[in-house]
């Protein structure tokens, strides 16, 4: 199993070559656009709307069939995974990967996102376009914010507050704190609305508006006060889970990125991203986010396409002496605890 890269060793080997390194991502693309990978592929799309689209209506018609029961509970546990698909197809279509047009995807992606999940498109879109444009970089990309958790030593020594605290145990909390990830996404989106990021903040407060008089009307016109609140909680404790197990394996203990480093784009998105191996299941369950190399070098890349673009990739960085990182699942979660463990030093020591 190839090693994680440690962060100065990776940024030195995977160093701009003086013989035209700086070109090596055109090369890449070249070989990419021969195998044509970055054409749509839109029977797949229908499929998988539609399978989406069909788990979402039968979860809703079954909270009414299944009437005042605790079995609800696990419907609200196949509902979180529901409600993530969807907000994978929302990612997809923000990438432009089922739509090559603008207006079509921004369509597509306000329904999928604020109508049917509950979370701004347009606050997601504008935080993700600046995680891909500097991802793991612990100025610029928000994904490694020091929010409530650290995720350098350097953002640890600089830590107070409740991001200290956590910050001591961090490792132990992570997924813990996934539990409320639902919920952040809500508010964030609500609070986003009155930000100049969101383009058409009207259209999209009204969206998330009916999604969740829908989504608390439905609960509780369904079920008694009681099941209806543990409805919700076990739903949305889990979506937050769902979706944190699918990104944080994407670059969470990867290189992170200081403003001193000099690195080109491919050398960029390949050393901070981390593939994770696990056959069509996973491949299902994580959206083809793990092929989150392939996903951050061509990001308008269809879905079904990344595995045979990862086989590309993998061999042309061999022959660039890139170091290209691959694992499994369960060892991303290791790899993302001791790295986490490792950050929060400086605070455990005070630093």
């Amino acid at each position: 199993m190839t090693k994680a890269p440690e962060a100065a060793e990776a940024a030195e080997a995977a160093a701009p070559r003086p013989d035209g390194g700086g070109s090596d991502f055109a090369r890449l693309s070249r070989r990419i656009a021969a195998e044509g990978l970055l054409d749509r592929r839109p029977g797949y799309y229908a499929v998988r709307v539609g399978l989406v689209l069909a788990a979402f209506l039968g979860g809703w018609c079954a909270l009414f069939a299944l009437g005042d029961t605790w079995w609800q509970l696990g419907l609200a546990a196949a509902m979180s995974v529901v409600f993530a698909q969807i907000g994978l197809l929302a990612h997809d279509l923000a990438h432009r990967q089922v739509f090559n047009r603008r207006l079509p995807s921004e369509i597509g992606g306000r329904i999928a996102a604020n109508l049917l999940m509950g979370m701004s498109y347009g606050w997601w879109m504008n935080k993700h376009t600046r995680h891909h444009a500097n991802p793991n970089h612990e100025e610029r990309d928000p994904d490694v914010a020091p929010d409530l958790v650290v995720w350098s030593q350097r953002q640890a020594r600089q830590a107070s507050g409740l991001a200290r605290f956590i910050g001591r145990r961090q490792a132990y909390l992570f997924f813990p704190l996934l539990l409320l990830e639902g919920l952040n996404l809500s508010f964030n989106s609500f609070r986003a609305l009155r930000s100049p990021v969101i383009k058409r903040p009207l259209l999209e407060g009204a969206l998330l508006v009916v999604h969740f008089a829908a989504y608390f009307g439905l609960v509780f016109a369904a079920l008694p006060v009681g099941k209806a609140v543990a409805f919700l909680a076990v739903h949305q404790a889990l979506l937050g889970v769902y979706l944190g197990c699918v990104f944080a394996p994407n670059h969470k203990g990867m290189l992170m990125v200081t403003p001193e480093m000099r690195l080109d784009f491919l050398r960029r998105q390949v050393l901070t991203s981390r593939n994770v191996r696990g056959g069509p299941v996973v491949d299902s369950l994580m959206g083809g986010l793990n092929y989150q190399v392939e996903h951050h070098l061509f990001p308008n890349m269809p879905t079904p396409a990344l595995g045979r673009a990862a086989r590309i990739t993998r061999a042309f960085c061999a022959e660039k002496g890139i170091p290209y990182y691959e694992t499994g699942l369960l060892r991303s979660y290791r790899e993302i605890l001791g790295h986490l463990h490792r950050t929060g030093e400086p605070i455990r020591s005070g630093e």
